[in-house]
């Protein structure tokens, strides 16, 4: 082994992408200790996103008070590029999942408002163009709360002004935007997600994603009700059909806000990322390419970060690893591509011994020599 890139997804809840790569390349070093090993840091549009791209920008770093997705206030941050036109903001800022403690999480009530705060905060510092990474939600509101700070308001069929969260959804019965933010006509959206699922239906942002922000089955199928009431809301009022758009249900419905209102290019989370970053440059020669995430599974390669670098080193016919804490549907992760899929847990754990942060760069950089080793073996 000569060369090896090491681009990963952080593990949700418990390590970052860095962190990620640095374990894996203390592995790869205790067996090939002469190769060079690239370690990036990398994101899919989720959390992470905002640390990924700050070095690129050469931005600053902005925090401000914003409202978390249970409109608690807290203090959240932003990149805003060395000139001041451009605005890198992440929805798991400020509306993130990791923010809320698993007992706490309601998708009923939790709100993208803090969102649009940080969209609000970066127009009004001049910036007009803003990327928005949409993934790693609390939300299932379909982006009403970050429409509500920016000035838009949602009124039920007897004219009265809606409040927020997943609830209020099936309950919109038109749409307010003599409110709205005068600036917001003069900027340039580019969306970036993790996901590409319709706004509703099987595969829509409440069946697929609720369940982990806490929705219960009665509630998965109230807000999938409340998704396609936006939707015909929308097709309704601003004769935008976003009923089937790919991305749409990303964060909890939030794509479909950011096509309707914003007149949004909606890009691939992973794909937009390794362009900033040079990727196809940075893996020349590479012998292999390692990538991960918290778990693997069907939708890792719905794209996520390691279908997107997987996408990306076939180009190049450079095999690629995948490591996750939790392995499923690993045929599926094989046809898809990937050389190999490995748990790193090294034995059955609960999962709050499992996302503990010491425990986790351990077992990645155990899980990475023990692969080195079979490669090795199977070179001489």
């Amino acid at each position: 082994m000569k060369k090896i890139v090491i681009a990963s997804d952080s593990f949700k809840g418990s390590v970052s992408s860095a962190d990620v790569a640095q374990s894996a390349r203390e592995g790869i070093l205790r067996v090939f200790p002469e190769c060079e090993v690239i370690c990036l840091t990398v994101s899919d549009g989720g959390e992470g996103l905002y640390e990924t791209l700050l070095q690129q920008l050469k931005g600053k770093q902005i925090i401000c008070s914003a409202h978390n997705s249970q409109m608690e206030t807290i203090n959240a941050g932003y990149i805003l590029s060395e000139d001041g036109k451009t605005a890198v903001i992440e929805t798991a800022a400020a509306n993130g999942l990791a923010l809320i403690p698993k007992e706490k999480r309601n998708p009923m009530e939790a709100t993208t408002f803090g969102t649009g705060e940080l969209i609000k905060n970066a127009i009004r510092r001049g910036c007009r163009n803003i990327l928005l990474g949409i993934g790693g939600s609390a939300t299932n509101d379909a982006g009403t709360g970050m429409l509500q700070a920016l000035g838009i308001r949602f009124r039920d069929e007897n004219g009265t002004i809606l409040g927020y969260g997943g609830k209020i959804l099936t309950r919109i019965a038109s749409i307010d935007e003599s409110g709205v933010l005068p600036e917001l006509k003069d900027c340039r959206f580019t969306i970036i997600c993790d996901v590409n699922n319709p706004l509703f239906g099987p595969n829509g942002a409440a069946y697929v994603y609720a369940p982990q922000k806490g929705a219960d089955r009665e509630q998965v199928r109230f807000l999938d009700k409340g998704l396609r009431n936006f939707s015909r809301i929308i097709g309704q009022e601003k004769g935008i059909n976003i009923s089937k758009v790919s991305g749409a249900g990303a964060a909890g419905g939030m794509g479909a806000a950011c096509l309707a209102f914003f007149h949004a290019q909606l890009k691939s989370g992973i794909e937009t990322v390794l362009e900033i970053i040079g990727f196809d440059k940075l893996i020349v020669e590479a012998d292999l390419i390692i990538t991960g995430e918290g778990k693997l599974d069907r939708q890792t390669i719905m794209g996520k970060t390691a279908s997107g670098i997987l996408a990306a080193a076939r180009k190049h016919h450079i095999p690629v690893i995948a490591l996750g804490g939790c392995v499923e549907n690993t045929k599926e992760l094989i046809d898809a591509g990937f050389l190999a899929a490995f748990s790193i847990l090294p034995y059955p754990v609960t999962l709050e011994q499992a996302i503990q942060k010491d425990f986790t760069l351990c077992n990645i950089a155990n899980t990475t020599e023990q692969i080195m080793r079979i490669i090795k073996n199977q070179a001489q």
